[in-house]
């Protein structure tokens, strides 16, 4: 791919979860088209060497702990963005938790947290970012998932949650294009090089999804980060409450293929 560092010229961008795995992959690719960026977990050792890679590509960049569960966290991390940068023009809601179980063996708690982190953490940030965004317009993106379009087993509350994201995705785009603001997400399939995969997936069920997938392979982080690069940037400017699926068009292959997904220790949360 050809980096254009005029592409993102000027705008600044908060990215959750954007320390490890396809946020990751997402902030550096928005640094390489001239984006400042600013990343945000729970942790700080899950940002700081991305921090500095988005550094040595010549963007800004800015480390910053917050729990998405936690809106006051989140308004002070948003807060702190915009006094670094001047400005917020683009919010990628990347932060997810996610384990196999279950649903007879899930506990209220399981459930509850996947649903605080996914679907109330994109809501949180959503709205703390709502004001900056106002500003001068900008692009919210939401990373969702390919669970929920099928009965995926051991997954009922990340489906769940993801089902609610998507659903975020297209009131939000409604309620606040009139600001100027669009809201879209990106439904990565299995992508390899991801936590996600390597604890969700076993050795075999991932040939099965390359053998699968019509294009013949799982989807690169890079794929990943590309679609969303496309959709904040003012190529997808008539965009608004799409939720691009990026998984080569493994998903349209049906419930047939699911089955031999997850790995075969399910347990209690």
């Amino acid at each position: 791919m050809t980096f254009n560092p005029q592409l993102l010229d000027g705008r600044a961008a908060l990215i959750t979860g954007g320390g490890t795995g396809i946020c990751r992959g997402i902030a550096l690719m928005l640094a390489a088209h001239g984006c400042s960026v600013a990343i945000v977990s729970r942790r700080l050792e899950h940002l700081s060497p991305t921090a500095d890679e988005i550094r040595a590509a010549g963007a800004g960049a800015l480390a910053l702990t917050a729990d998405v569960r936690d809106p006051s966290a989140v308004e002070k991390a948003v807060t702190e963005t915009v006094a670094q940068f001047g400005r917020l023009d683009v919010v990628i809601n990347g932060a997810a938790g996610n384990f196999v179980c279950l649903a007879e063996a899930l506990s209220p708690n399981g459930f509850g947290t996947v649903v605080d982190i996914d679907l109330k953490g994109t809501f949180n940030v959503s709205k703390a970012a709502l004001p900056h965004l106002k500003l001068r317009g900008g692009a919210i993106v939401n990373i969702s998932a390919t669970l929920q379009y099928f009965g995926t087993v051991g997954q009922v509350h990340a489906s769940a949650a993801k089902a609610g994201v998507d659903t975020l995705t297209r009131t939000l785009a409604v309620e606040w294009g009139r600001y100027g603001i669009r809201v879209n997400g990106v439904a990565p399939g299995p992508t390899e090089d991801t936590e996600g995969v390597r604890r969700l997936t076993t050795e075999t069920a991932r040939a099965r999804l390359v053998q699968d997938c019509p294009l013949g392979r799982l989807a690169t982080i890079d794929d990943v980060s590309k679609a969303v690069l496309f959709l904040v940037s003012d190529a997808a400017s008539f965009i608004n409450g799409v939720t691009l699926v990026v998984d080569g068009g493994l998903w349209l292959q049906s419930t047939r293929v699911i089955g031999d997904v997850m790995s075969s220790g399910p347990a209690p949360v």
